[in-house]
């Protein structure tokens, strides 16, 4: 009798590496959302030394409540995600949608490219329609219990169909530009294709504010003058120009605030939340906008940009390689098309694959976001008032429910913006806090 050697298969190699890293991503998202809820639940009764004077106990309890209840919810949707990404790869779920248009498209050579706009499209819809009760329970039970939610089921209704029609009209022709310069350019077509998506991006920045935002929220002109003045004063004290300030109303859906300057070239505009506008005074609504300014004079967003044309042309060379190895279907659990192309399965397996590698390197882009907003902090400090970004900071901490007591841990991996007592503590003019809150 003679044995036989166990062979690791280039496939196999594939399965094994794509489950190794779902598991250890899985393991170390649930370890850091216990580890937060463990900490938050530990310093609930207590408001941190520095801030007792100006958060009550009341408001600091329901920044915790809020904090745990948004990473139970997290640990629930990471494991139905996990439950659905090997739904769709290991346990067939992918192949069998694929082989089923394969089987409704009778012509496969002749209809491959609509047979795989199908396959993008159902894989969406079928997506969307899985994720939709956690959507439903973040807005209309989370939201709803810690009295942030404004929005009305009706609201909800039509902000989905003008985001079914908005993708029907720009993303349905998007994706098959993309297959078609996938399937036509030859070995360098992800070169073409990133192209393509980088040119939409930049065209999206530019049509978005003007366009796109005002089919979603209303937008109208500030009309504070004394504000406005003030405002006006800033930028011109920064060395920026707006085609605007505008007022959204943000309230309609949400009474968390905001604030940002958006666009690029003729289309700069400067937006603030009408719940922002409600609950700071015009010093801190300076020094905030300011912030916003300080990114765009360090050329955070610039910078930003780079990065994400960078590591989105290695992600595409990465998939124009992957594409055309047979392991990478296989070991995944789909079989690749035989007559036809494979873009389509290549992009979703690509989409479902790529983000598990973020687990382990999110800390390094959310170190850098934390960095930029220390700058734009003090940007703001030297050109507005510290004492007024400081409060109006504090207030928005406390509005929007952030805890003063992350687990450090979770904040190095997680956090794009400094926790609350880390951030004040940098600013010059911070303490003592002047506006009571």
């Amino acid at each position: 009798m003679q044995d036989t050697a166990f062979e690791f298969t280039p496939s196999l190699w594939m399965t094994s590496l794509f489950a190794l890293t779902l598991v250890a991503s899985v393991a170390l998202k649930f370890w850091l959302a216990t580890r937060q809820v463990r900490h938050v639940a530990q310093h609930r009764e207590t408001v941190p030394l520095a801030f007792a004077s100006h958060i009550a106990l009341a408001d600091h309890q329901k920044a915790a409540d809020y904090t745990m209840a948004q990473a139970r919810l997290g640990l629930l949707e990471l494991v139905w995600g996990t439950v659905v990404i090997l739904g769709w790869t290991l346990l067939g779920g992918l192949h069998a949608l694929n082989q089923a248009l394969l089987g409704w498209f009778d012509a496969p050579m002749e209809s491959s490219l609509l047979q795989q706009l199908a396959l993008l499209v159902c894989f969406s819809v079928i997506g969307s329609v899985v994720d939709l009760p956690f959507s439903l329970y973040r807005t209309f039970v989370l939201e709803q219990r810690f009295g942030f939610n404004r929005m009305t089921p009706r609201l909800w209704l039509i902000d989905g169909l003008k985001g079914l029609a908005f993708s029907a009209l720009i993303g349905l022709p998007l994706a098959a530009g993309a297959l078609w310069v996938m399937a036509t350019t030859g070995t360098l077509w992800w070169l073409w294709t990133w192209s393509l998506w980088m040119g939409f991006s930049l065209l999206m920045m530019w049509v978005y504010p003007t366009w796109i935002a005002p089919l979603f929220n209303q937008f109208k002109p500030l009309e504070d003058v004394a504000l406005k003045d003030r405002v006006a004063a800033l930028m011109t004290r920064c060395g920026f120009t707006s085609k605007g300030f505008y007022v959204m109303d943000g309230s309609k859906r949400s009474a968390h605030a905001n604030a940002y300057f958006t666009g690029f070239g003729a289309s700069k505009r400067v937006v603030f939340y009408d719940t922002l506008l409600a609950q700071l005074s015009p010093d801190e609504v300076d020094a905030v906008l300011a912030h916003e300014l300080g990114h765009f004079k360090h050329g955070h967003i610039r910078k930003r940009m780079a990065s994400l044309f960078a590591l989105s042309l290695a992600a595409f060379a990465l998939l124009g390689w992957v594409s055309q190895q047979a392991w990478f279907y296989t070991g995944l659990g789909v079989g690749p098309n035989m007559a036809g192309g494979n873009e389509a399965l290549s992009l979703l397996l690509f989409m479902m694959v790529l983000p598990l590698a973020g687990s382990f390197t999110g800390p390094l882009f959310a170190q850098l976001s934390r960095k930029h907003e220390f700058e734009a902090d003090a940007f703001a400090v030297a050109h507005a008032n510290g004492a007024a970004l400081s409060s109006a900071l504090l207030k928005l901490y406390k509005d929007n429910a952030s805890t003063l007591t992350p687990d450090p841990v979770y904040v190095k991996f997680y956090y794009s913006h400094p926790p609350a007592p880390e951030r004040l503590a940098r600013m010059p003019q911070a303490h003592p806090i002047a506006t009571t809150v």
